[in-house]
C-alpha cells in the first residue's frame, strides 16, 4: 500500500508541476499581447509627425479597472481593458508622445511608444490588455501625453472594461481626465 501511495503522490506532483508550467506560459502570453507596435497595427490611421514646433501639449490620466474587488473583498473580478485614444480634430494631426500603463502603486508596468506618432484627423489607436493580464491590479491606470502644432480639438481618451463573473457579464467605460496643475497662485 505504501508503494501505491508514493506512486500516486509522484503522479499528483507531476500534474501540479505541469499546471504550474502551463500557468507561467499563459501569463507570459498574456503579457506579450500587451506590448504592440502601434505604428504597424494602426498604419492606415497614422500620418507623418509634424516637423514644426509642437507648441500645444497636454496629458491625460485614464483609470483602467483591470481588477475589481467584489463581495466585500472576498472576490476579485478581472476585466479586459481597451484604451482608446481619438483625435477629435477634423483638420489636424494629433501627436502622441507617451502612452504608459501603471499599477496601483504607481509603478510603470508597460510603455507603448518607442517614439512619437501622429494620428490623422479623426484617427484612433487602441491598446488591448487581456483579462488574464492582472499585472496592474485594482489601481491600474494609463498616462497619455500628446502634442500639436497649434490649436487643436482636445483628444478623447477613454478605457472600456469588459469581463464576466460566473454567468454575469460586466462592461463599463472610464473617461480620461486632463492632468492640470491646481493649487497654484
Amino acid at each position: 500500500m505504501t508503494g501505491g501511495r508514493e506512486s500516486l503522490m509522484r503522479h499528483w506532483r507531476c500534474i501540479g508541476a505541469a499546471l504550474a508550467v502551463l500557468m507561467v506560459l499563459v501569463a507570459g502570453l498574456a503579457r506579450a499581447q500587451t506590448t504592440i507596435d502601434l505604428e504597424r497595427s494602426f498604419a492606415d490611421g497614422l500620418t507623418a509627425v509634424p516637423t514644426g514646433a509642437l507648441d500645444v501639449t497636454g496629458s491625460f490620466y485614464v483609470p483602467a479597472y483591470s481588477s475589481v474587488s467584489m463581495s466585500q473583498g472576498k472576490l476579485r473580478a478581472d476585466f479586459s481593458v481597451t484604451l482608446a485614444i481619438h483625435n477629435a480634430s477634423e483638420t489636424k494631426p494629433l501627436v502622441l508622445k507617451r502612452i504608459a500603463y501603471f499599477d496601483g502603486t504607481g509603478k510603470q508596468v508597460d510603455s507603448y511608444l518607442k517614439r512619437p506618432i501622429a494620428l490623422k484627423p479623426f484617427g484612433t489607436v487602441d491598446i488591448y490588455i487581456p483579462e488574464l493580464d492582472v499585472r496592474a491590479g485594482t489601481g491600474a491606470n494609463f498616462i497619455v501625453e500628446w502634442a500639436s502644432a497649434g490649436e487643436i480639438a482636445e483628444p478623447v481618451v477613454e478605457t472600456l472594461m469588459f469581463g464576466s463573473v460566473g454567468n454575469r457579464h460586466f462592461s463599463f467605460v472610464s473617461q480620461g481626465r486632463a492632468i492640470k496643475i491646481v493649487g497654484g497662485k
